[in-house]
């Protein structure tokens, strides 16, 4: 037979067949061997035929999802890749051969029956040549065919199995509103909005978070606007009174401000006491009591209770917060005389943050441009203090230590604390002239200043401490200050150790009650004792301050008095103290923008007026450290003339004149007879005797007289 009549095509089969093998590739195409394999035809395995005749619409679904596995089969099995009609045939023998989807039967017998029953039977459907396991045939649940064929995706078996089943269970949720509304009894159901506030926010409970959140607001603001519209028609409060009282109300409400007077009575002076010795009450009682006893102090006409003294609640106010603060007694009350209730409050728990991180740059070695971008790029978060200072940066975050950058051992920046800044700031010495810092250790202020004067010029620096002069020394090597003199006496000493300064800045020591977020030993190791001393010594310092300034300096004549401390004992009373004692001083501005100005009376004290010209700066206000800082301009004093004096003793009427103050060549005259004399002693020449007894002794009493 030749090769076209082997090849030669035979008589039609009949319409099922060729619907039976229209899915089949040719016998042309796969070759002898292939169309010998083709001979036996291979059945659907499907569930049974009455089932597929009762539901059609489960073959018809089943059908592409054979065809795609009989096709995924087929590449891994087939050494050469063919169209997708040959993918999508299937040999009988190659599924009866695997043993894929098998492992439950045992016997070899039981396959093949099993396959027999499975393989017959199909020849009304019109999908073939499928291979798989038997689980994928079998499906339990038939409501994944309950939804619209379109909305199934057929591209892959991964996908289908698992998302069939949730879309029909979706589907059941299809009758529910899309919004909820909540209603009065979800509104009051506390657990339920919790439980809605911790789950995650989705499409769904989106709007209906919003929607309660209104709901919430509109019921405050209602009730907000009932109560003080009843309040004005009590005319009980003022409009003043009324934006407090609103205030109060609306930062207390929630937390059991309403229950305060009744839940919550004011506890006695023994009971008090009572409760020290047991330890203190808990953290909740006090905080409790304290919000009651500010809410009360606000508007104490309409909260106090009947038969309670305004005393009282200051009384408990202040115990409350020298126990939950860790104040002592005494400086929780004087810090609280400074400022009104709810401030004194914001005090306190500012003094507990620790203040920013700042660094000066000096400008002797850098620019601060330069410095950020150094620092930046070694990973320090950083930015400029503000437009008061052109030095300051503040320090957010760091990566590496701050006081150990090669920029800092390079002396490039000084750590220092904003509020230092304001005394240089304010003294604003310059270029080529006589400086003293009195109090002057560690040497931020020191360095500041010779940075300012360009290195010209001589700063002497001096501390009372030797010990703190190691430091000092220290920091000015480190940034290259070269106008710097370091000395180590008390300041007290000053006018005659040496005088005739342009500038002087004193930082006097105090109590420290601005820096308590630095240094928490200030709330209890402070006494009264303590700050009288204090008090003492700090006049004696700025007196002398005062006279070491040259009345008649050409560019300055200026003393800066500053403390790290915020009572008006340290501060206003002793600038008071100076103007009385010193006639010639006069309060200039400082020249800073910013800052409160200084107490004109305090507690019956009545201070100048000029003091209000002094500035404060507050931790809660400013959030830099407490400080104070007052400029002085020192001029020359007023001298009368012996003349005028006798003339005004016998009654003459004659204007005082002011005249300079001058050295007396007379009055020195013993004294240097005297030193003449002892030198010729040790020369060994024979001295002279005495013109007069006891000149030494005689000219101070000569100069008493005078």
């Amino acid at each position: 037979m030749g090769r076209r009549a082997k090849n030669k095509q035979g008589d039609p089969s009949p319409l099922g067949d060729a619907r039976e093998n229209a899915g089949r590739p040719s016998q042309k195409k796969l070759g002898k061997r292939k169309a010998d394999d083709v001979e036996a035809p291979s059945k659907r395995p499907a569930k049974k035929a009455r089932e597929s005749e009762s539901k059609p619409v489960k073959s018809a679904l089943a059908k592409p999802k054979a065809a795609a596995k009989g096709e995924a089969k087929a590449k891994s099995d087939k050494p050469k890749p063919t169209k997708s009609k040959q993918a999508r045939f299937e040999d009988q023998d190659e599924g009866a051969g695997s043993s894929e989807g098998w492992e439950d039967v045992e016997e070899d017998e039981d396959i093949q029956a099993h396959a027999k029953s499975l393989f017959h039977g199909s020849d009304d459907e019109e999908v073939v040549g499928f291979e798989g396991d038997l689980n994928d045939l079998e499906i339990e649940d038939d409501d994944m065919f309950n939804a619209p064929a379109q909305e199934l995706d057929l591209g892959s078996d991964e996908e289908d199995e698992p998302e069939l089943p949730t879309k029909g269970r979706k589907s059941k949720q299809r009758d529910r509103p899309l919004k909820i509304i909540p209603t009065g009894s979800d509104a009051s159901s506390d657990d339920s909005d919790e439980e809605d506030e911790d789950g995650p926010i989705t499409m769904k409970n989106m709007e209906a978070r919003s929607r309660a959140l209104d709901a919430t607001a509109a019921r405050e603001a209602k009730l907000n606007a009932e109560e003080i519209r009843q309040a004005e028609l009590d005319g009980e409060m003022s409009d003043d009174d009324l934006a407090d009282a609103d205030d109060i109300d609306m930062d207390e409400e929630g937390e059991g401000g309403e229950e305060g007077e009744e839940g919550s009575p004011l506890p006695t002076a023994e009971e008090l006491e009572e409760e020290k010795k047991r330890g203190g009450p808990d953290v909740q009682t006090v905080q409790r009591r304290m919000r009651e006893c500010v809410r009360v102090l606000g508007n104490f006409k309409k909260y106090a209770a009947k038969g309670r003294a305004r005393s009282e609640y200051v009384h408990t106010l202040i115990s409350d917060v020298s126990s939950y603060y860790g104040y002592n007694d005494f400086l929780a009350e004087k810090l609280f005389q400074l400022f009104p209730v709810a401030e004194a409050i914001e005090f306190y728990e500012a003094n507990e943050i620790p203040r920013p991180v700042t660094i000066r740059t000096n400008t002797l070695r850098t620019r601060r441009r330069d410095l950020a971008q150094a620092l930046i790029n070694r990973g320090v978060n950083l930015e400029p203090i503000g437009k008061w200072t052109n030095v300051g940066l503040q320090v957010f975050e760091s990566s590496v230590p701050i006081g150990a950058t090669p920029e800092y051992l390079a002396g490039h920046y000084m750590l220092q604390a904003a509020s230092s800044f304001l005394p240089v700031i304010a003294l604003a010495p310059q270029p080529g002239e006589r400086v003293l810092d009195m109090a002057s250790a560690p040497g931020g202020k020191t360095t500041h200043m010779a940075a300012l004067m360009q290195n010209t010029g001589v700063v002497f620096a001096n501390d009372a401490n030797k010990a703190r002069t190691k430091s000092l020394t220290a920091n000015v090597h480190r940034l290259g200050c070269k106008n710097v003199v370091v000395c180590s006496y008390d300041g007290r000493e000053f006018p005659k150790v040496i005088g005739g300064f342009d500038r002087v800045l004193l930082d006097a020591p105090c109590s420290g009650t601005g820096v308590i977020s630095k240094d928490a030993s200030v709330k209890t190791n402070k006494s009264e004792r303590d700050f009288a001393l204090l008090s003492h010594l700090q006049k004696q310092l700025i007196l002398c301050a005062i006279d070491s300034v040259q009345a008649d300096s050409k560019t300055g004549g200026f003393l800066v008095y500053s403390t790290c401390s915020v009572t008006v004992d340290e501060n206003e009373a002793v600038v008071d103290y100076a103007l009385r004692k010193r006639p010639h001083v006069k309060l200039v501005d400082t020249g800073l923008e910013f800052g409160r100005p200084g107490f004109t009376s305090f507690r019956g004290k009545t201070f100048s007026d000029k003091l209000s010209l002094t500035r404060r700066f507050y931790p809660h206000v400013h959030n830099m450290d407490g400080f104070y800082v007052a400029k002085f301009k020192v001029e020359r004093r007023a001298k009368v003339k012996p003349a005028q004096a006798a003339a005004e003793a016998d009654g003459a009427d004659m204007d005082v004149e002011a005249v300079a103050v001058a050295f007396d060549e007379s009055e020195d005259q013993p004294y240097l007879e005297e030193t003449k004399r002892k030198r010729m002693k040790q020369k060994g020449l024979r001295v002279p005797p005495r013109s007069k007894v006891a000149p030494v002794a005689a000219a101070p009493a000569e100069a008493a007289a005078a």
